[in-house]
């Protein structure tokens, strides 16, 4: 008797690691829930951006098995980085209903110096890789106000390529 129960619970275990090496590993943001008290298996997809968290879950039992929705689960954080990616290029690459120069990356800018004085620029912004941004100013009161607009231009379109 105790051998018959030694030998189904070496079974069980074989079948159930056999199970777990079968499973998809779990890539970045997509872990594998596996509840049997209460019949939950599948795949949950985990992101945060600017503070906001989004949250998916995958079961087993919608999607057929364990492999099929871990493809969905994939797919769906494919598809949601790929729309955050295209919102952050969006932002980047489109004049601003702020912006009043007509150019991304140009603006006019005033200073007031800690003596009072006050003075103008046209300010050129680009980043040439993520997380570096470089600027260029030209003075208005050295270059006057036009040749100082189309000096940024020029700047950051050399900047930009």
């Amino acid at each position: 008797m105790v051998e018959k129960i030694a030998r189904d619970l070496r079974i069980e275990q074989q079948t159930s690691s056999t199970k777990m090496s079968l499973l998809p590993k779990p890539s970045p943001r997509v872990s594998r829930v596996e509840l049997p008290a209460v019949a939950t298996f599948g795949w949950q997809v985990r992101m945060q951006r600017n503070g906001q968290k989004i949250s998916r879950f995958f079961s087993d039992r919608t999607y057929g098995n364990a492999e099929e929705s871990y493809h969905a689960a994939r797919s769906w954080r494919d598809n949601t980085l790929a729309e955050w990616n295209a919102i952050a290029q969006a932002r980047t690459c489109n004049r601003s209903s702020r912006n009043i120069s007509g150019v991304v990356g140009v603006s006019r800018i005033r200073v007031r110096a800690s003596n009072g004085t006050e003075y103008e620029f046209w300010q050129a912004t680009w980043c040439p890789i993520p997380g570096i941004r470089k600027t260029a100013r030209f003075s208005i009161l050295r270059h006057g106000d036009a040749v100082a607009y189309q000096l940024a231009i020029e700047a950051r379109q050399r900047g930009v390529e």
